[in-house]
This record gives structure tokens, sequence and C-alpha cells, in this order.
């Protein structure tokens, strides 16, 4: 039996790292086009320093102007702290907050300056921010494929975070291959084990990749029984720690192709044709 498939779109994470400022315009434009393909989630922006991040400066504006009145589409934001999460919270459009929560404490510290103990004890307040204001919290599992900092690392030390998390009550959890760094194995071993173990969570792939790859990431994941993809058009954005220069996110347009091979691509071909152009037009003029 074919599961039911969630594609999330993650214009964010292609843009974000762009040093060239992409008008706010432009980027409700192409989001706008996003909202148009029937993505289960578009993850639009995040609620971040603009000194870390000066991409997403914009964040709430571009919130305002979105027209949600034709998309079954939900969206997200990135809030990396309590002050983030306060701020999404105050936007209706929002249905989901995504926190990255990391299991190398070297990588929790240079993403979010604070240690696993700590960013524990900012995802318990976000959990309760959001039971408050009626928001999902998306938990993303960052080096869930492996770390390069030397930290320990398993799948089982995965397995024993997702225990944790699940105790504290969250409903999805994305594992994220921050460092393009996982096999169809582990990809295999995760999923396989971990989606029957907590029925009650949903599981979804940050995966990524180098284009040779993107195939047989996917496939281990779907046949894993891994229902939730994130993706970014054309596969641009990604980890700049990633050891090689190749690796970026998975291109929505290969979850697709993969899909269709499946019988199983829950979106619109025509529109989403569209917003590949609208995409090639941003990030071919912004750098």
């Amino acid at each position: 039996m074919q599961h039911k498939i969630k594609i999330v779109e993650c214009p964010r994470d292609a843009m974000q790292g762009i040093k060239q400022f992409i008008p706010t315009q432009k980027k409700v434009q192409y989001i706008q086009s996003l909202l148009r393909v029937g993505f289960d989630t578009i993850d639009v922006g995040s609620f971040v320093s603009p000194k870390a991040i000066p991409q997403m400066v914009d964040t709430a504006t571009v919130l305002s102007q979105l027209d949600l009145s034709n998309t079954k589409s939900k969206l997200l934001t990135i809030v990396p702290n309590l002050r983030g999460a306060q701020d999404a919270c105050k936007h209706d459009n929002i249905d989901y907050l995504g926190y990255p929560f990391s299991i190398s404490e070297n990588f929790q510290m240079r993403n979010t300056h604070k240690t696993i103990a700590q960013s524990i004890g900012v995802l318990q307040d976000i959990l309760a921010l959001c039971a408050k204001h009626n928001k999902t919290l998306v938990v993303y599992i960052s080096m869930g494929f492996g770390n390069p900092y030397g930290d320990p690392w398993s799948v089982d030390i995965v397995a024993q975070w997702t225990e944790t998390l699940a105790k504290f009550g969250v409903q999805i959890l994305s594992l994220s291959d921050t460092i393009g760094s996982s096999t169809p194995k582990t990809i295999n071993y995760l999923f396989s084990n971990l989606i029957p173990a907590y029925p009650n969570i949903e599981f979804g792939a940050h995966l990524h990749t180098t284009p040779a790859l993107w195939f047989e990431k996917i496939d281990a994941a779907y046949h894993s029984g891994c229902t939730r993809f994130d993706g970014a058009i054309q596969g641009f954005g990604g980890c700049p720690m990633a050891k090689d220069a190749l690796t970026g996110n998975m291109p929505t347009e290969k979850i697709l192709s993969y899909l269709t091979q499946q019988k199983n691509n829950p979106l619109q071909s025509i529109t989403f044709e569209s917003a590949y152009n609208e995409a090639s037009k941003i990030f071919k003029t912004y750098h």
C-alpha cells in the first residue's frame, strides 16, 4: 500500500546563504509561485539575528505579503531560539516552527551558540509556546547521519535522542543530512527502525547530496517508510561545511522524478514547471 507523501519545499534554505540581497518583492513572487504547486509545506524564512543571516531580515514582511487564499500549503519558519519563536508566533499564517537540534555538541555551539543541554531547555520552552499559539514544532536533528567534528555518533545515539524528544511530545522529526554524509545503509537503518518504533511521530528526510548520489538516498528513505521529504528546486543551498563543494540540497525535481516512477507524485506538474522557471530567474540573478 502506498503512503501519502508530503513534500516540503525549502526556499529559505536555498536563499539564506546568498550574499547579494534578494529584494523582498522577488521573494514574495517566488514563494507565491510555490504556493500554487501543491507542496504540503513551504519553509519560507527564519526569525534569526540579521547579523547571522542577513538574507532573512525581511521574513516578517514576506509573510505579511503572501496571498494564501488559493493554497493548501502550510508555512514553516526556522527559529533558532526562544526570541525567534516568540516573533514567529505573532504571525497567524505560520503553521510550523522549525527548530534545529544538533546531536553534535560542536555543531550545536556553532549553529546556535548553545550546548545540547541548553538547547533542550530552549526546545521545551518553544514546545510550550507552540501549544499556546496553536503551532506545531518540527525538530530537525542536524548531524543526524554523522558529523565531521569527532563527536560521538552512532545510530544508537540518534535513537536515544528520538526517545528523549518523543517523551517531550515532539510530533515531527526531520533527520538532517547536514554535510551530505548519509549512505543508503544508514538511511535505511534509521528510518526502518525508528518509524515502526514511534508510530506517533512523523519522520522526515532533509537530505543533502551530490548530483551523482540523489537517487540512492531517496530510494533508501522511500523504501524504509519515509513519507516526508524536504527539497529545494534545482538543489540550491545546502551546508557550507560539507566536504564536497558539489553537495547541496536535495533537488525537488529529482524527488518528483523518483515519485513519478513510483506512481506516487502528489504535485501538479504544470504549476511546478512555472515555479521551477521562477527559481531559475532568482538564482541566476542573485549569487
